[in-house]
Formats: structure tokens, sequence, C-alpha cells
């Protein structure tokens, strides 16, 4: 039976490389869009408040969208199955809206500029829901075998992180007068190039990774009368999702998490020109770039095979617990390595810095695959899309509340990015401050979280094993 099941599991490369394509297009958009946002202060004035709103509105709106989103993507009946059709809508609606978001100009008023910004991002986000949601549930959908899970998250997390890989390099580009007079005439453009490729990407998943019809399912049925008894069922789902222990502790210590690393992400622009080079953006060079490029590269080739080779040695928990505990020595190394007039020094810590938030999402959305069974032997149903969508909704929540702390944060230190550093030291220090040690709080009480997460290869085989006798007795 087992022999059975393991053959089962196994996932073509040709589709788990057409599944990390599209994890490309859903890393590389936040990547830029975080990199965009600092040209909102630097360069268009958008004082600390309107930085912490245009973060946090529209993410809680698309957390709001995502468990219907989710919902409508388990019960859709379709001949092209019930993922294909959303994430080619998504793709297409994402690459538009990005486009339109970024059309900012510096002679129009403040609040016309915020508006508009406003206004587009929700356009955006909601193309992220569409696209998002569906994609996550397919790469859940893709096996049942336990070690086949990491293997396919491990594979969409290394195309995706050359996202990060890349994106740093645009704050080079955007305040080089050689490449364009402004940032802000800078993002129009690049946002055009940024948006058509990766809106390819994402539509990739849509074309090539099979899947079977599900015209004759028995799915709870979508149309406008029913609407009200979805919602009920929505709200129902999230219950039975979070009455399993093991999806809560995955959702807290991912929040945790993603959303210390995200608060002081934002942060790392200004700590760097402002800590290292006295608030001279010119002569700060490569540097913000390298930070964040040679960071994805250390995932990249590093974290991600030293995490999925310790998943399979050690199991899940273990190496989840080992890599947060490496990346609690890089924050503690950047505080003695952010050295003014000599930036080479961080690069030290890079590597630890890096296991935190590399390893992170390639254990997790293994686990969740798991915790899917747990939840079909409770309820009998594949709720893969409103899993993803309760996981991801922790996530985007989490990012929100990071944007407005970050905006919080500029303004607890009093930083002021229009004042030399020599005016404002304390604040620059503040800065730097946050952003060794709030994530550092946020992933241990994540490690107190998940030390007594159980579910192991055993556990999950034998999981598998009840849910394949269920469906032998059903035919």
């Amino acid at each position: 039976m087992s022999d059975k099941i393991l053959k089962k599991g196994k996932v073509a490369m040709g589709q788990k490389i057409a599944f990390g394509i599209g994890m490309f297009a859903n890393q590389m958009f936040p990547a830029i869009l975080g990199i965009f946002m600092v040209v909102l202060v630097q360069d268009l004035g958008f004082p600390g408040w309107m930085w912490s709103l245009i973060y946090f509105f529209p993410r809680i709106f698309d957390s709001i969208t995502d468990p219907i989103m989710g919902f409508i993507s388990d019960n859709t009946k379709s001949k092209w199955g019930r993922r294909r059709q959303y994430v080619l809508i998504g793709g297409i609606i994402m690459g538009i809206a990005y486009i339109f978001m970024w059309q900012l100009f510096k002679e129009n008023s403040l609040q016309f500029n915020f508006w508009y910004f406003f206004l587009w991002s929700i356009v955006f986000y909601l193309g992220l829901t569409f696209f998002s949601v569906p994609y996550v549930a397919m790469g859940y959908e893709m096996s049942d075998d336990f070690h086949e899970r990491t293997s396919i998250m491990a594979i969409a997390q290394w195309i995706g992180q050359w996202a990060w890989v890349i994106a740093p390099w645009f704050w080079v580009i955007m305040y080089d007068p050689e490449w364009f007079p402004s940032a802000e005439v800078a993002v129009r453009e690049l946002s055009i190039w940024v948006a058509i490729p990766c809106a390819i990407c994402a539509i990739v998943p849509a074309i090539f990774i099979k899947s079977e019809s599900t015209l004759d399912k028995n799915y709870e049925p979508l149309n406008t009368a029913n609407i009200g008894n979805s919602l009920v069922k929505i709200y129902d789902s999230f219950i039975e999702a979070f009455k399993i222990k093991v999806f809560r502790k995955l959702c807290g210590a991912t929040f945790l998490i993603y959303n210390a690393f995200n608060t002081v992400a934002a942060l790392t622009f200004f700590v760097i020109v402002y800590k290292l080079f006295n608030g001279d953006a010119g002569k700060s060079g490569i540097w913000v770039s390298l930070f964040g490029c040679l960071g994805a590269l250390g995932t990249t080739f590093l974290v991600i095979p030293i995490i999925t080779k310790m998943s399979k040695i050690w199991g899940k928990k273990k190496a989840f617990l080992v890599a947060q505990g490496i990346s609690i020595i890089g924050y503690v190394m950047l505080w003695f390595l952010f050295v003014p007039g000599k930036p080479w020094m961080y690069i030290i810590a890079l590597p630890f810095f890096s296991f935190g938030i590399g390893s992170l999402f390639t254990i997790m959305m293994s686990m969740t695959a798991d915790i899917i069974d747990i939840d079909e032997l409770n309820t009998g149903k594949r709720r893969e899309g409103i899993f993803g969508a309760i996981y991801w909704w922790m996530v985007k929540v989490g990012f929100a509340i990071a944007g407005a702390l970050s905006g919080v944060i500029i303004g607890i230190v009093g930083f002021n990015p229009d004042l030399p550093t020599i005016d404002q030291q304390s604040a620059v220090d503040g800065l730097h401050t946050f952003f060794c040690f709030f994530p550092i709080v946020g992933t241990l009480i994540a490690m107190y979280i998940m030390k007594d997460y159980d579910i192991d290869e055993k556990k999950a085989s034998e999981i598998r094993l009840e849910l394949e006798k269920r469906k032998q007795n059903h035919n």
C-alpha cells in the first residue's frame, strides 16, 4: 500500500518547474513593490502615516477577499479544473494594475498621488487574490507524498528566490542619473518592464499544470442565491481549520516570523544609507542592492538545499527550529557588523541571517499540505483553497501590520530622511536597533509555538493510509 502511495505522489520535474515559475511572479511583484515604495517617501514626500495606510488597507482588503476566493476555487466546476482559469485572470489583472499604480507625477498634489496609488493598489491586490489563492492550492494538491511535497515547495521557492536576487539591483538603476533623471521617473518606466514578464510568469501554471475536469464533482453551488450560505460556509471552514491545533501553530509562527522580518525589511534602505553612508544615497552605491541580492543568493544556493536535506534527515519541525536558530545568530551579527565606512562587513552575517525567512515557506507550505490531509480525514473534503487562503491570510495580515509598524517605528525614533545623519544620530541608531532585535523577538516566540508540533513522517503516512482505505471502501 505504501509503495502505491509513494508512486502516486511523484510529480514530473516539468510540472514542478511550471509551478515554480508562477512562484517567481508571486515573489517578484512584492519584492519590487517594497523597493518602489521607498520612492513614495524619499521622492514624492509621503509622510509616515500615508506610508502606513498604503501598506495596511489594501492588504487588509486582500486578506478579506482571500478566503472568499479560496471557497470559490475549491468549489468551481469546470472542464479546466478548479484553479487554472483564476490563475490566468489574476495574472493579467496584476500586470495591468501594477503598471497603472506607478504612473505617479511629482507635479500632482500629494493628496492626488496618495488616492491614485491607494485605489490602483486595491485593484492590484484583487488581482493578486485571484492569482495567488488558487495558485498556492495547486501546489498543495500536486502530491500526497510527505517528502515530495517538500521537494515541490523547495523547487518553487528556489525559482521564486531569484526575484529577491534581481529586485535589489533596482536600487542602483532607480538612483543612477545615467539611467533615469529621478527615481520618480524610474518607477513609472520600470513598472512596465516588471509587470509584463511577471504577468507572463504568473499565467504559466494556468497553461502547463495538469488538472482534471471537475464538472461531475459534488461541490457547493456557486451562484448569487447561495452567496449568503457560502459566506457562512467560509466562516465554518475557518472554524474547522483553526480547530486543528498544528495548523494554528503553523499560522501563528509564520505570522510572527514574516511580520517581524518585513517590519524591518522596509527600513533596509534607510539603515544602510544613513548608518553606513551618513545619509548619502549616491555614495551608498551598490551596498543597498547587495544586502538583498546576497541574502537571496544565500537562500537560493545555501538555505533551500540545506533545509530540504535537513527536513528529510531530521523531519520538518527540527529543520524549522534549527534554521530559525541560525537566523537569530545572523541578526545578532548584524548589530555588530553595521560599521560606518565598512559596509562590506555586513556580508559576513548574511548567510546566517538568510536562514530565517529563506527556509520559512519551503517548510511551512510543505507542512500545510500535510495538515490538509488531517482536514480531509476529519471532514471528508479536500479544501486546499480554503487552507491556502487562511495561511496566506495570516501572511498578508502580517505584511499589512508590518508596513504599518515600519511607519510607526520611523515615527517613534523620530527619523527624517530630509535631515543629515549628524543631526539625527539617535534616530538612526534607533532604526538600527529595531532592524536587528525586533525580528529576534518574533522568531523566538515562533520557535516556542512550534516546539511541540507533532506531524512527522510516520504520522503523515498513517493519515495517508487511512485516507486511501476510505477511498477504496467508497469504491
